[in-house]
């Protein structure tokens, strides 16, 4: 009896140490990216609460952020954790760069806190055209270091590489799926790349927006970018490519990929598709019944296992985004801070029925700054010479992006304008007293200025969740996080003082 439960131990050591990864197989859950470029960001614990509840299982960090991954350690959560372009250079130069950040980001998270990583994403769109060949050289020799320093680790059976790839990085001369191949500039590498990813039991990840293609055509056919209803006929735009109809953006642009693999004789590979959704602002086609339009398609599909023409298995998908986040760069438009499914607190942009017929859920436990605003003054005017750099400033240092022509609040008067700016900067500002001194033009108030699908905001208070929160160990780098944003806001608050003064 001794002996026999001896080696069940050795059995259940060897089970825990070495989790087999099943790739390949019908998707029931759900997977998103977990991005952290918000101001005010929901704390970890809540976050991943919010992804159980949800029935998401898996999660893209695009960097190794301490809060998050502390808050997934024993959440039953797999990680696919991204290492930023930033760093590639160092990483592709030194083996002992690649070991270190291993270390750092990968060991201790997995051995200390528990976290099930199970990719490390390598660069992210490294091939974008835009960067004009700035990451080319660096992409694969980091990939092998990343690898050699995790079989150094011991990790190497648990965790694997892959690169998120743009689907800049294949095309096809006749629009058809089955013509698919690498862009010509970069197909040697690209075949080299995924070569060593099958070597190594990785996965190549693949990064497809719809949105994207209506978003850079105004004549791109609007149906095609969506999943079809079922029942409903196919899109006038469908491409027939032989004795396959393709009724949709998406299967077709994914065919693509997989034809241009299989001429290159790398069929075999697993393709995961790292991000695809729907922003919800910032553009005219950016709202909130296009996103449920598309993500319910969506969702439906991964559900029901459902995949494309070439690979009929649906693979694991990652719905970009999980939250907000209104700190990231507009470069590519304004919709760019709102591809949540959730708003930046966790509460349900739209509804979306999930499996067994169960719905989205907000996130609990949120606390939030006191329920007051900052707008513009009822004496004060419009047109008051000092508003426009006013407006400007507070823009700059906080989100806008709802205020463009056909996004949320484009609808607004002159006046309402001003105090949703104002009050943009004065939530940023953590409600300080000062962020609402704008020359006397404002005032804070405690009526929502709130008006149809203009949202005026109100904060989560990232103090409060500070002192209540569950990871002790994550609060010295959240408050200086919020040390450095208020130094940011002392010094801009100076400088509106110095602007409204002249």
């Amino acid at each position: 009896m001794a002996a026999a439960l001896r080696a069940l131990a050795v059995l259940l050591w060897v089970a825990a140490a070495y989790p087999v990864v099943f790739r390949a197989r019908p998707v029931q859950a759900l997977a998103a990216n977990w991005g952290t470029r918000a101001l005010h960001p929901l704390p970890g614990d809540i976050t991943v609460r919010l992804l159980r509840d949800n029935g998401f299982d898996k999660v893209k960090l695009f960097e190794a952020d301490p809060n998050a991954l502390r808050a997934l350690g024993h959440s039953g959560i797999q990680v696919m954790l991204g290492l930023p372009n930033d760093l590639l250079a160092s990483v592709a130069g030194s083996v002992n760069a690649a070991e270190q950040w291993v270390i750092q980001n990968v060991s201790t998270y997995v051995s200390r806190y528990g976290v099930d990583i199970r990719y490390v994403a390598v660069g992210n769109e490294p091939f974008l055209k835009s960067y004009k060949g700035k990451f080319e050289s660096a992409t694969l020799p980091a990939v092998q270091n990343v690898q050699a320093a995790l079989v150094k680790a011991g990790l190497a059976r648990q965790v694997h590489v892959t690169v998120p790839l743009n689907a800049d990085v294949y095309e096809s001369g006749d629009g058809k799926p089955s013509s698919g191949d690498f862009r010509p500039d970069i197909a040697g590498l690209m075949v080299s790349l995924v070569r060593f990813l099958l070597d190594n039991g990785g996965v190549l990840t693949i990064n497809i927006y719809p949105f994207l293609s209506l978003y850079a055509d105004a004549n791109f056919p609007v149906d095609y970018a969506y999943f079809p209803s079922p029942g409903a006929p196919p899109s006038q735009a469908s491409v027939q490519d032989g004795n396959v109809l393709y009724t949709n953006v998406f299967d077709a642009n994914y065919d693509t990929l997989i034809a241009a693999l299989e001429k290159h004789g790398l069929g075999a590979i697993p393709v995961v598709v790292g991000e695809i959704g729907w922003p919800t602002d910032g553009d005219k086609n950016a709202n909130a019944a296009n996103a449920q339009r598309f993500n319910q398609g969506l969702f439906d599909r991964i559900v029901a296992g459902k995949g494309t023409p070439r690979r009929p298995t649906m693979p694991d998908v990652y719905v970009f985004a999980l939250l907000d986040e209104d700190n990231k760069s507009v470069d590519p438009g304004n919709f760019e801070r709102h591809w949540g499914v959730f708003n930046y607190d966790g509460s349900p942009k739209y509804q979306l029925r999930l499996a067994a017929g169960r719905s989205i859920v907000p996130a609990k436990g949120v606390r939030y700054l006191s329920k007051q605003w900052c707008v513009l003054r009822q004496d004060a005017s419009a047109t008051d010479p000092a508003i426009a750099g006013a407006v400007g400033y507070a823009c700059q240092y906080s989100d806008c992006t709802s205020l463009g022509a056909g996004s949320s609040c484009g609808n607004l008067d002159a006046r309402a304008n001003v105090s949703y700016a104002f009050n943009q900067f004065f939530q940023a500002a953590n409600q300080q007293k000062s962020a609402c001194n704008f020359n006397n033009l404002s005032v804070i108030t405690t009526t929502d200025p709130s008006q149809g699908t203009c949202r005026f905001e109100i904060m989560i208070d990232t103090g409060r969740h500070e002192l209540t929160g569950k990871s002790p160990s994550a609060a010295p780098r959240v408050a200086l996080a919020s040390s450095s944003w208020s130094a940011v806001l002392v010094l801009a608050l100076v400088g509106l003082t110095t602007l409204l003064a002249c």
